[in-house]
């Protein structure tokens, strides 16, 4: 039943296990992904009868992404260029008194 369970949410979630291993940019299958998603929340937000938590979901998802976007964003500034996140004169790792 793991095995089962596991393999399910990697089929989907996984872009490398998943059927969109295919698209050969990763942005696009990130993109595929979350249309996929965002058809899927409303969906099933118009399936259980409330268009109110249809946009409830909307939003709190829109919220979700946009902290991982930002995230990502972030991580990625500091790897290219470490030098936008200026110190506020405290020392660096591995600098001692």
């Amino acid at each position: 039943m793991r095995k089962l369970v596991v393999h399910g949410w990697n089929f989907i979630f996984n872009h490398n296990v998943s059927p969109l291993r295919h698209i050969e940019d990763v942005a696009i299958r990130h993109y595929v992904l979350q249309a996929l998603g965002f058809m899927w929340a409303v969906s099933f937000s118009i399936a259980i009868g409330s268009y109110m938590t249809a946009f409830a979901n909307i939003v709190g998802h829109a919220v979700l992404i946009g902290a991982v976007g930002i995230t990502v964003a972030t991580y990625a500034a500091a790897k290219v260029k470490p030098s936008v996140f200026k110190g506020s004169g405290r020392r660096r790792d591995g600098e001692h008194e």
